[in-house]
């Protein structure tokens, strides 16, 4: 959390897995169209209490903290993202070839 000791930073670089991306890309498009703000983003990240906090990686925050925004800025309802999620996870474990679009989607 904000303020407290977490130990040394790892600065060394990484390659990024390709969801840490999209959640990078759905922030970046989120902010840019007005849902939320980087403030936002910090705050629900915040509110998420040190338990979450410190079991989550960056991105798994950063994607709580979309999802939370999001869901208040009326994007969508938690109903429909848990109904999304079904979804994906029952066309296996490949994300990265699945899509949350259904077929006649706009």
């Amino acid at each position: 959390m904000g303020g407290l000791e977490a130990g040394p930073v790892d600065l060394s670089e990484h390659d990024y897995a390709l969801w840490e991306k999209r959640v990078d890309a759905l922030m970046v498009l989120s902010t840019s169209r007005g849902l939320f703000t980087v403030d936002g983003l910090r705050r629900a990240i915040e509110d998420m209490g040190p338990d979450a906090y410190e079991t989550m990686s960056y991105y798994e925050r950063w994607i709580y903290s979309v999802n939370r925004n999001l869901i208040e800025a009326g994007a969508y309802t938690a109903d429909e993202l848990a109904a999304r999620l079904q979804a994906v996870a029952a066309r296996g474990a490949d994300y990265a070839t699945c899509s949350l679009a259904e077929p006649g989607d706009a």
